[in-house]
């Protein structure tokens, strides 16, 4: 964590008791994939007590709406985000991002069965979204966010090899986009990377150390991924642009 107004922001939900998972880019920063970013986001429990020590937070920091939609419970659990600017002393001009439904990942109160809480130097522990979670959200039509989904998964497979469970290498079977590492472990993996090329069929090129044919299957999963995206976000921009025109009517 390398912003001080991002420490104040974590620290101002934890003593309002607000129940949320830091996302994005700092989170990333969190699990060693640095990713410079002046904007602090958060997946949150959409319930009423919940929103209520939320807006008390929000509040706190000075933080004024800034795009739409509305911030309620209605159109948080559409997906929507819901944008603040703070303007309190040390986090002046820091945008706050709160959204508590991600695309391609389970309902809140899964995500929070499977988060981690970190200790920061000074503050205190913070809970912050699993690096399975993150990664399955950064599955975005940015590139800039599969630049940083790849960089994830290396850092962990660096991090943990020799010591991974059996779940963490099925993990890194399913979810690295690197031809070259994906090749190696399914050489040091043979075992589960052919158990898993049914449901990964780009395995079989990793395998056979196609890195051709392995390339040209991992542009074409991104794409589809990036397709849904793409679907996913569409009638959610529709309905912004809707609520832009009435406003301004």
């Amino acid at each position: 964590m390398t912003l001080s107004p991002i420490l104040k922001v974590l620290s101002t939900f934890r003593k309002q008791k607000v129940k949320s998972l830091l996302i994005g880019g700092q989170a990333c920063i969190v699990y060693g994939a640095a990713e410079f970013s002046r904007d602090s986001d958060f997946v949150v429990l959409a319930s009423p007590e919940n929103l209520k020590a939320l807006d008390g937070a929000l509040k706190v920091l000075k933080a004024e709406p800034v795009y739409y939609p509305e911030f309620t419970i209605p159109y948080l659990l559409k997906g929507h985000a819901c944008h603040f600017r703070c303007g309190a002393r040390g986090v002046e001009g820091l945008r706050v991002d709160i959204m508590s439904k991600l695309k391609g990942c389970d309902a809140f109160e899964k995500l929070w069965t499977r988060h981690n809480r970190v200790k920061i130097s000074g503050m205190g522990a913070i809970d912050i979204i699993s690096l399975e979670d993150l990664v399955e959200s950064k599955k975005t039509q940015r590139d800039k966010d599969w630049f940083m989904l790849s960089r994830l998964v290396e850092n962990d497979i660096f991090i943990n090899k020799g010591s991974a469970s059996p779940a963490k290498v099925g993990w890194w079977l399913a979810q690295c986009r690197e031809p070259e590492t994906l090749v190696r472990l399914c050489a040091d993996h043979p075992g589960p990377a052919h158990k898993d090329v049914t449901r990964r069929p780009l395995l079989r090129a990793a395998i056979d150390n196609n890195l051709k044919k392995l390339s040209d299957m991992l542009k074409k999963e991104e794409a589809a991924e990036r397709a849904s995206d793409l679907s996913y976000w569409s009638p959610l921009k529709k309905e912004l642009e809707t609520l832009r025109l009435s406003r301004e009517r």
